[in-house]
């Protein structure tokens, strides 16, 4: 049986001023979240983001002063337009790793794993983040500008099973039921923890683990420990008749602060993150976009994902071009956004998938794909913007130190 959402608008991919987000426009703002009048009452700005009314940035403060904040103390994004799903049943793993590259059998029950939709060609139809919640249930999270898609992904695998004789059911959540709350930052979990009971539950929380508790005197909290922004931080799923009081809660000593989509943009590309449509699309493989640790190593045995002989002969053979990170160099250079043509000895060898300015390095950065021969770091290439061709190099992503919470190495 499938809960279905309500049908969502055809997703824009947004682009504030600073990063990469683009096609945001204020008219015809989309659905509203949970949230939508609480924006508004603290100043946020609204852009048509996948399909919803979301602030791109807050009266109170820049986009740079948002990130910055993030970075340095902590910042709450409302994500409640992204997929939420429960696929519930003792074939619920099975039936998910049919569509996927993920080992979600060998996951531990209360873990979860950044994994990607594959089709027949090796592409990434999206990526998402599967956590088991236990051997017959998984809760996933993937990206509103592919919601649709996801969901015909998913129940597609789903009715395929049923008709099989095993035992799997969907529940898709909608956001009028259900929001979720990214609160990222390195004070964030000092902040949780005064809400949170037990107030210890955070300390053996490693990140991509996820547990339910009570928050903020609020029960059956969803609190996973991840973020999009490279800092230690959590996702929060919560029913959102209660969203406004707990972010309400969250704000209240003022130290933790709201931030927009423009802040989350520049944090992701500065963690070195994909934005799916700019950075991966379904013309993409993992091979070519340096994911490849996310094909797990049994379905490299079993070979038996979708597009696995395009994926796995690349793991074998090679790839044409890669994704590698760029900075510019020189005095002042402008931003290098996505489409600028990248050239190597006069010959244009790739192009830029995602740029902005990094307000933590104070360098302009950028995301792309190079020929093969040109992925190694410190290799230099030429940005051409708006006409005039700028020096870059080829660097290591992330382009800041990445500061989740991981499990000590014994």
């Amino acid at each position: 049986m499938f809960k279905l959402s309500n049908r969502l608008k055809q997703t824009w991919v947004l682009r504030p001023t600073l990063g990469g987000l683009r096609h945001a426009s204020s008219a015809g703002e989309g659905n509203r979240t949970a949230l939508y009048d609480f924006h508004v009452q603290k100043g946020g700005k609204i852009v048509n983001f996948g399909g919803y009314a979301l602030p791109v940035q807050y009266s109170d403060q820049s986009i740079i002063a948002s990130h910055l904040h993030t970075r340095s103390v902590g910042s709450i994004f409302d994500v409640s337009h992204m997929l939420q799903t429960y696929v519930r049943g003792k074939d619920a793993a099975a039936c998910l790793e049919s569509v996927c590259t993920a080992d979600i059998l060998g996951t531990p029950e209360g873990s979860g794993t950044l994994t990607v939709f594959t089709n027949d060609q090796g592409g990434i139809l999206d990526d998402l983040i599967v956590n088991k919640v236990s051997e017959k249930e998984l809760y996933v999270v993937s990206n509103a500008a592919m919601k649709q898609q996801d969901m015909n992904i998913i129940s597609a695998a789903a009715s395929s099973f049923k008709s099989q004789g095993r035992d799997v059911s969907v529940e898709f959540l909608t956001p009028s039921d259900q929001s979720l709350i990214a609160v990222q930052g390195p004070r964030v979990a000092a902040e949780l923890a005064k809400l949170l009971a037990p107030t210890t539950a955070l300390d053996q929380l490693y990140f991509m683990q996820s547990f339910v508790g009570t928050l903020a005197g609020i029960p059956n909290v969803r609190i996973t420990r991840c973020g999009y922004t490279g800092e230690d931080g959590v996702e929060i799923s919560v029913a959102s008749g209660h969203v406004q009081a707990l972010t309400e809660a969250l704000l209240a000593n003022g130290i933790l602060k709201l931030a927009g989509l423009g802040a989350r943009d520049s944090l992701r590309l500065e963690a070195g993150l994909c934005l799916y449509g700019s950075d991966i699309d379904a013309q993409t493989t993992p091979v070519e976009a340096a994911l490849a640790w996310l094909v797990a190593k049994r379905r490299r045995a079993a070979r038996d994902f979708p597009g696995a002989d395009v994926v796995l002969s690349q793991l074998k053979g090679g790839v044409q071009r890669r994704r590698v990170g760029l900075q510019m160099l020189g005095a002042k250079p402008p931003p290098a956004r996505s489409g600028v043509a990248i050239f190597s000895g006069g010959q244009q060898v790739g192009q830029v998938t995602s740029g902005c300015p990094s307000p933590s390095t104070g360098r302009n950065i950028a995301m792309g794909y190079v020929s093969e021969s040109l992925k190694a770091p410190g290799s230099r290439v030429e940005l051409k913007v708006r006409d005039k061709v700028y020096e870059a190099e080829i660097t290591k992503t992330p382009f800041v130190k990445a500061n989740y919470y991981n499990k000590p190495k014994i």
